[in-house]
């Protein structure tokens, strides 16, 4: 059963155009990203958190060894076909409102974690990051698959920036394209044990939210915070 801690605003995102063409482009993009999906979630077990669910691709996805699964979802809109994804889940799935930065949930939860292209768009990644470790027991495991810098070609990466700058995040909810996750989860404490990069799409044109990161961290066992 989820304990609550804080009270969360029933809608702490509302972007409902960018939702909808969200759940929409999201959906037609499964044959080159439900993959990666895949591989994000394989081997999981527990208790899982899985921050800005949007519209619960993933929740199909999960293993049978996985208990249960809490979904964070701030956007009103997503969070409804979220539900509906619950619905049709093998396992137990709980969408919940509230944001990554105030986490409604007690510390220590959570045997995992995941982030699904998420950390492009919160409001305060360091936050973030921290409300994550929080809700993880020391040695649990984080699985993040995200996208953001180029990792070399300073040609894209000003684009990136200009694009973050300007236009970008008012057109897509928020989104930004030149946020480096790896780096984010390592000044927020997580120990990255793995990762691999890749293109999205992988043929064809590089666009600025082609950069995607797949891979593994874990809370310190030794972590007191």
């Amino acid at each position: 059963m989820l304990q609550r801690t804080r009270r969360a605003p029933k809608h702490t995102v509302h972007h409902p155009l960018f939702a909808r063409f969200y759940a929409w482009q999201s959906t037609i993009s499964e044959s080159a990203v439900g993959p990666h999906r895949d591989e994000l979630l394989a081997g999981l077990s527990g208790r899982v958190i899985e921050i800005g669910a949007g519209n619960g691709l993933n929740f199909a996805r999960y293993p049978s060894t996985v208990a249960e699964v809490v979904a964070i979802e701030p956007e009103s809109v997503l969070r409804r076909h979220a539900v509906e994804a619950a619905l049709r889940a093998e396992v137990p799935v709980d969408v919940v409102p509230g944001a990554a930065e105030a986490l409604p949930v007690k510390s220590e939860a959570f045997d995992a974690a995941v982030l699904s292209l998420v950390l492009c768009s919160v409001r305060d990644v360091p936050r973030a990051l921290g409300e994550l470790r929080r809700v993880l027991r020391p040695g649990g495991e984080l699985r993040f698959f995200e996208h953001g810098r180029a990792p070399d070609g300073r040609g894209m990466q000003a684009v990136q920036s200009g694009l973050d700058r300007t236009v970008w995040p008012r057109l897509f909810g928020g989104c930004h394209v030149g946020r480096e996750p790896l780096g984010s989860l390592r000044e927020a404490g997580f120990e990255v044990t793995s990762y691999r990069r890749f293109l999205i799409p992988e043929r064809g044109p590089k666009l600025p939210s082609s950069y995607c990161v797949l891979g593994t961290a874990r809370r310190p066992v030794a972590d007191g915070t």
